[in-house]
């Protein structure tokens, strides 16, 4: 089916377009990169225990694979997308303010489940509008969207700081500030009217074209996908109470989780000379047996004496169960999904990670109560399954890619 025309308005190229989206996403991330490593720090600084906290971590993410299609479809559907970031912007500033009431379990349950409403739009809705200027002038997407990733970088090491000195009660400041500064920038977001494509997130798309995606090959490799991502679960949820715990500072947590990043970055930058030949099924089992590696790891350096160096060598596999995941999930459906459908492929993928990566969250705080670090070990039969899921998917797998 082609697409609708483009209006005389939607020809025109908005000023500055490639500027205002990059400034978009530099601002977008600043919360982002604080709140994953630091949220948990000030959820325990508040007197919950990790019971409580898995709970807080997993609920907003059980919600949000509802809540966000529903919210980049009704963005679809509006005069101009622009305008639906911008509320939903000011909304999160809004709703992140929650966190300086009394921070009662209720309270800060209730302010995330709120808050993830309209915050996780934020990401594809941005995506949405660069990916415009990209189909109609020929903006180069990577220009733009990496001063996100330097923004996350930025905020994992500065965040990490910050907190050395002020302690986890800086945490909702920094969030509420730098959401400050992504409705300054929402301001500026270029008019683009509708899309002409539906979102990748669009519950419209997602209704409209995945039941041709219901086959064998799919469905395995985005369930092992979303299991194998899931088993980061724990470490998303708790290596940074963990790292606390044992004595290393705020500083060096936030460097932590800027060299896995670092790592990752690395992995898209050197993917194709390394892995290019490999098949997405080889992609996905190395990245799965990083995983594994990775979770024998984390429970071993602290009592080996490895030390800190022992954690950034750990982190460093970030680049392998983390990465490669993302690169062998947009690979498979670049070779077997073809484009008229590659938006709901994405969304089905979105629903398949938010949904177990929720689900082990919820349980990792049990595990972290119980076991500690070495909780991490449950994490390795999760991923193994996401492995079991792919070889699955191999089986099954098209005998040739999609063209064009």
């Amino acid at each position: 089916m082609s697409l609708p025309p483009l209006s005389p308005e939607q020809l025109v190229k908005p000023s500055h377009f490639e500027l205002r989206m990059s400034l978009i996403f530099a601002t977008l991330f600043v919360s982002q990169g604080t709140h994953l490593p630091y949220f948990p720090l000030w959820l325990q600084a508040k007197g919950f225990h990790a019971e409580q906290i898995a709970v807080i971590l997993a609920a907003p993410m059980f919600l949000r694979v509802v809540t966000t299609p529903m919210l980049t479809a009704l963005a679809d559907r509006a005069s101009d997308r622009a305008n639906v970031y911008i509320a939903l912007v000011a909304a999160s500033m809004i709703t992140s303010a929650g966190y300086f009431l009394p921070a009662t379990y209720a309270v800060v349950l209730a302010v995330s489940l709120l808050l993830t409403i309209v915050w996780t739009p934020h990401s594809p809705m941005a995506d949405s509008l660069a990916l415009s200027g990209v189909r109609r002038f020929g903006s180069n997407y990577t220009a733009m969207r990496k001063w996100g990733s330097i923004s996350y970088l930025c905020a994992n090491v500065v965040g990490g700081f910050i907190l050395a000195v002020t302690g986890p009660r800086a945490v909702p400041v920094i969030i509420f500030i730098a959401l400050g500064a992504a409705l300054v920038a929402a301001l500026l977001a270029p008019r683009m009217g509708r899309p002409r494509k539906a979102s990748p997130l669009s519950a419209t798309e997602i209704q409209q074209k995945a039941p041709s995606l219901f086959n064998a090959y799919f469905l395995y490799f985005t369930l092992g996908v979303g299991i194998i991502t899931a088993s980061h679960a724990f470490l998303y949820g708790f290596v940074s109470i963990y790292w606390k715990s044992i004595g290393i500072g705020d500083s060096v947590v936030g460097l932590l989780w800027a060299w896995g990043v670092v790592c990752e970055v690395g992995m898209f930058l050197f993917f194709n000379r390394i892995f290019a030949s490999i098949s997405v099924v080889r992609v996905m089992m190395i990245a799965g047996i990083g995983s594994i590696i990775r979770w024998i790891a984390f429970p071993l350096v602290w009592p080996l004496g490895l030390g800190v160096a022992g954690f950034f060598v750990v982190q460093s596999l970030h680049a392998v169960s983390v990465a490669m995941v993302l690169i062998g999930l947009q690979k498979m459906i670049g070779e077997t999904v073809s484009e008229e459908r590659t938006g709901a492929a994405q969304g089905i993928a979105y629903f398949f990670n938010g949904f177990f990566m929720a689900a082990v969250t919820l349980a990792s705080g049990p595990l972290y109560e119980r076991l500690g670090v070495d909780g991490f070990l449950a994490m390795i039969p999760i991923a193994v399954i996401g492995m079991v899921l792919i070889r699955l998917a191999s089986r099954s797998a098209p005998e040739h890619s999609v063209r064009g």
